[in-house]
């Protein structure tokens, strides 16, 4: 079985729902608030999940700077729960730790091996095939994960069509289930569809998009996608996590929560999130570095509710 990161699909479909919701109550503003919405509820399916020590290996496929590969490189160090009990509110490990309520405990993720492809060794118009023969450029480990990452130029089946990123599994010879995931950096090809809030979306409220808090739509984009098929991958690896709906389109713990990333969000406003008084960026947490990262919201299986950093 396979999971996509359907996060075009979703945020259109919360935006029309949201265009209707608009219109109804403006007619009608009690009837809205008599209805009493059932809390969001991720059943878990009884199945493994990825926890204690992780190794996540990253396959960079096509050009990408130096900065753009620190940012990423620091956004997973920013991860690493060794010093969760210590970590401040507003970091990047604190919006991690809520991983830590989904049963199984804690996770440590420890970068592995990284390759470069620099020279585009199978084309720039990629399918899933494709995606997982790079995947497998690294030996994969049960409680691992490795994560291709293709560049601005590299075009992806299904790629700002229906989603902006995947977390998938492959068996192997011996008959074990391997995670690995990709997610696309769209700054050049749909950052209105993967890059939001760093840009005006494609349908919806046109609202000023925000400043990308490390000065790259398309890589601060990615760090979003990142943040929710790793959520995915983590706590629902092998179709036997937590998941709520059709395995083959799962709400998980992070798509379950789309387009929030801050407190009285609503489809096609983030929610409030800090703002760098020096620079203009939007942010909502810190990670290594000196890095400033926006982060999208978590189901929380102890509150049932999404959590953002902020």
């Amino acid at each position: 079985m396979a999971f996509n990161y359907l996060y075009i699909k979703n945020f259109v479909l919360l935006l029309v729902v949201f265009a209707i919701q608009t219109k109804f109550s403006s007619a009608t503003p009690r009837i809205l608030a008599l209805v009493k919405q059932n809390p969001l509820v991720l059943k878990y399916h009884k199945g493994i999940l990825l926890k204690g020590n992780v190794n996540v290996n990253l396959i960079w496929y096509g050009k990408f700077t130096s900065t753009q590969r620190s940012i990423i490189v620091d956004f997973f160090q920013s991860l690493n729960l060794k010093n969760r009990h210590g970590s401040p509110p507003l970091s990047v490990a604190s919006w991690w730790r809520t991983t830590t309520n989904y049963k199984g405990g804690s996770s440590i993720i420890n970068i592995g091996k990284q390759v470069f492809d620099q020279n585009y060794s199978l084309g720039k118009s990629l399918k899933d095939a494709q995606i997982v023969a790079l995947a497998s450029k690294v030996s994969a480990h049960v409680n691992g994960v490795n994560v291709v990452l293709t560049a601005s130029d590299v075009a992806v089946e299904d790629f700002c069509m229906s989603r902006c990123g995947t977390h998938r599994y492959i068996r192997g010879k011996n008959g074990k289930k391997y995670a690995y995931a990709w997610v696309g950096n769209s700054g050049s090809q749909c950052p209105g569809q993967c890059a939001w809030p760093f840009q005006k979306p494609i349908v919806g409220p046109q609202t000023p998009p925000l400043v990308a808090p490390n000065g790259d739509v398309g890589v601060d984009g990615m760090v979003i996608n990142l943040a929710t098929v790793l959520a995915g991958a983590f706590t629902n690896p092998f179709d036997g996590g937590y998941f709520q709906g059709s395995p083959s389109a799962p709400l998980e713990a992070v798509t379950a929560c789309i387009g929030i990333f801050g407190s009285g969000a609503f489809p096609g406003y983030p929610g409030k999130v800090l703002v760098d008084k020096k620079t203009g960026a939007s942010y909502n947490a810190q990670g290594e570095n000196g890095r400033k990262y926006l982060l999208p919201a978590m189901w929380d299986p102890v509150t049932l509710k999404c959590k953002t950093p902020v």
